[in-house]
């Protein structure tokens, strides 16, 4: 690695440790050169795969625009930033997973519902009024109805 300081081309790596939780490596370098010491981080270069939308074009998986819908539907609902990240990183990571190049995007919409509803059940009815174009008051008395459905059934288990 080259040395950001002096331009040598020589370092060596003085510690290495994870970082990210287990998704990076954090090298500490010393420049043979120069004696100056950085950072780097390692981290894998994964493709993800493309998006099918409903108008079948492809789109680029964006990690930005997943975060930011998470967002939008949490607007001002109590649930913090670090549980936003982890359900992010498990989509991302359940996409990695499939082995596949293209992945449609319903699945991805299906992965997120189940996280909201995890998170928060307000900000779960907001997404899922978006994502399945509810037309009326009575699409959305269906949804909370089969939510309440569920919830009841898990707690009998």
């Amino acid at each position: 690695m080259r040395c950001p300081f002096c331009g040598a081309d020589d370092s060596k790596v003085v510690d290495s440790r994870l970082s990210a939780e287990g998704d990076a490596i954090r090298r500490r370098r010393m420049c043979v050169e120069c004696n100056e010491r950085f950072t780097t981080y390692e981290t894998a270069e994964l493709s993800l795969p493309r998006l099918i939308k409903r108008d079948r074009s492809r789109e680029l998986f964006d990690e930005n625009k997943l975060r930011a819908g998470f967002m939008r539907a949490l607007e001002k609902r109590p649930v913090s930033i670090d549980a936003v990240d982890s359900a992010v990183k498990t989509i991302t990571r359940r996409l990695w997973a499939t082995g596949e190049r293209e992945v449609d995007s319903r699945l991805v919409g299906d992965w997120v519902m189940d996280a909201l509803r995890e998170l928060d059940e307000v900000a779960y009815v907001r997404f899922a009024s978006v994502y399945r174009s509810f037309q009326d008051v009575n699409a959305f008395r269906e949804e909370i109805e089969r939510m309440e459905n569920k919830s009841e059934a898990d707690d009998k288990k």
